[in-house]
């Protein structure tokens, strides 16, 4: 199996991360590059997918801005959702076709990703029939968004671990009326180091998008 590269992207602006998504599946496309993993946590931002009707803002942007949460239209799959520092956002650009993977094996495998490392820090998840992402009961932990591009992947999961949760009272979470999000944090009542968080998922990832023969 080829190893993926893993590149730690500390705090970055989301603009400036969907920019590199975009010139790193350019390259995978050529083939200039082999698979890559970004791992990466943002400033507060609120991102409206292409699912128009589902973006769903209950703050207007105006005071959003004033709150210091930037707006960001993106073309991956899903409705609005939201980040902040202490979640943690995993972003491969990988090809598919290498992977032996279609679209819905991507996503499942990164659900199943995300339920990895959340039991790793002791935490049992899962998914829900009809609704990506993970999920702790009925209660949502991780949201996944994808595009794909020529067979190349970008956009991801994002996972929240020690994150304010109060940036999500401004949307309807992924277009779901009544869903209530949660943390890593929030359900174990212990404290993480996002270091370790990483670390361990940059593992994980390796493992599962590996290229395989």
């Amino acid at each position: 199996m080829q190893a993926i590269e893993i590149r730690d992207c500390g705090l970055m602006p989301y603009r400036e991360s969907l920019a590199l998504q975009q010139d790193l599946c350019r390259q995978r496309q050529a083939d200039q590059i082999g698979n890559v993993a970004l791992l990466v946590e943002h400033p507060a931002v609120i991102t409206l997918g292409v699912r128009q009707k589902d973006n769903r803002l209950l703050t207007d942007e105006p005071q959003l801005s004033r709150l210091g949460i930037e707006v960001v239209s993106i073309r991956r799959g899903g409705a609005a959702t939201a980040h902040n520092p202490g979640q943690i956002v995993c972003y491969p650009i990988v090809k598919l076709k290498e992977l032996g993977l279609g679209v819905t094996d991507f996503v499942h495998r990164l659900e199943d990703a995300g339920i990895e490392l959340l039991r790793r820090f002791g935490l049992e998840s899962g998914t829900r029939k009809g609704y990506p992402g993970i999920w702790v009961s009925d209660r949502k932990i991780g949201s996944i968004g994808v595009q794909v591009q020529k067979w190349v992947t970008i956009h991801g999961i994002a996972i929240n671990i020690c994150n304010d949760l109060n940036i999500f009272e401004a949307i309807v979470p992924c277009g779901l009326e009544g869903v209530v999000m949660t943390s890593l944090e929030k359900e174990t009542c212990r404290i993480y180091n996002m270091g370790n968080i990483k670390a361990e998922l940059g593992r994980i990832c390796s493992d599962f998008f590996g290229e395989r023969p």
